[in-house]
């Protein structure tokens, strides 16, 4: 009965190396079948990453798109969307190099760029977008002069717009008491009488209006119409060493901006994965804002840069030649 147990055994053992062995020879057989030869032009390339830094804001609301649909169709890149807290941290992973591009606040590139960063603006993010928002005991910019106004940063759209709406109403930055807020402080600042106003990105303007405790004085376009803001800006060295990612990136992100446009249920369902936002402070906000032609054009950069001149925010900008690339945008039909 031993002898018999024993041999039973060794066959028991010889049957799953049979198996065994014609398993292994079968996924052979699949890889050499999914894998491209290394000489087959035809193979599907590893696919580049593209890491791009953002703020939860609407202005970036083409990146959010892009980063649910491209992926899912592109065949040379995949988008990494990495989410930050403030403008300085965003802008310092981009000058170390710890992202490829960024959406970003133009007058932070444009200072990057005037410092010696090497890089370039390939696309807007956004046209307008911005509001003046003010307690409901102010209707003119004069009943703001000796009152409290906030704004994120001197280095911002949101204080150019400020300083032009002084202007036009014969007052200056003296005539108020500007201070620096987080924009999500700025609601809760407002509603509580600690600033009497404040112009900042969206959708903190428009949460102060939908909860009525705030009104809209101006919105962007009827104090700087085609207002600049937020601009798609990656490294220099990243488009050198990647042009045909970077042309299909710049293909996918006016394409998103198209849908974006739209502003659709679909378009807010996706908005809605990347910002806190109630659906009426998102309706609201996106009325605000266009993400049509997101070319920048060299008489709008020019400008720009003559307000931050003004504003002393930059001696020396650079050239519109060096500081946008058009090359990719141009591209798209």
């Amino acid at each position: 009965m031993n002898v018999m147990r024993n041999i039973s055994k060794i066959l028991a053992m010889i049957l799953l190396s049979m198996v065994f062995l014609i398993l292994t020879a079968c996924s052979g057989r699949d890889e050499t079948r999914t894998a491209a030869p290394a000489n087959d032009n035809n193979a599907r390339t590893e696919a580049k990453t593209i890491k791009i830094a953002y703020l939860p804001i609407t202005h970036a609301l083409p990146l959010y798109i892009e980063n649910e649909l491209a992926n899912d169709n592109s065949n040379s890149f995949r988008l990494e969307l990495i989410k930050f807290g403030s403008w300085p941290e965003l802008a310092e992973a981009l000058n170390a190099g710890r992202v490829d591009g960024a959406s970003m606040l133009i007058e932070l590139a444009v200072k990057a760029k005037e410092n010696g960063i090497d890089l370039k603006v390939v696309a807007l993010g956004h046209r307008d977008g911005n509001v003046v928002v003010v307690s409901k005991d102010i209707n003119t910019v004069q009943d703001l002069k000796g009152k409290n106004f906030a704004i994120l940063s001197r280095l911002s759209t949101h204080n150019i717009l400020l300083h032009i709406m002084l202007k036009d109403n014969g007052l200056s930055y003296s005539d108020v008491n500007i201070i620096e807020l987080p924009p999500p402080e700025m609601p809760a600042a407002l509603s509580e009488g600690r600033i009497s106003g404040y112009c900042v990105a969206e959708p903190f303007g428009a949460q102060s209006v939908a909860a009525g405790k705030g009104k809209t004085l101006f919105e962007s376009h009827e104090l700087w119409e085609g207002s600049l803001c937020c601009g798609l800006v990656l490294r220099n060295d990243f488009i050198k060493n990647n042009p045909e990612v970077v042309e299909e990136f710049v293909r996918e992100y006016v394409n998103a901006g198209l849908k974006a446009e739209q502003k659709d249920e679909d378009v807010k369902n996706i908005t809605a994965k990347y910002l806190k936002a109630e659906p009426g402070v998102l309706d609201l906000s996106l009325e605000w804002i266009s993400y049509k032609n997101l070319r920048l054009e060299e008489k709008e950069y020019n400008e720009l840069v003559g307000y931050m001149k003004e504003t002393g925010l930059s001696e020396n900008p650079p050239g519109y030649g060096d500081f946008a690339d058009n090359s990719f945008i141009d591209k798209v039909k």
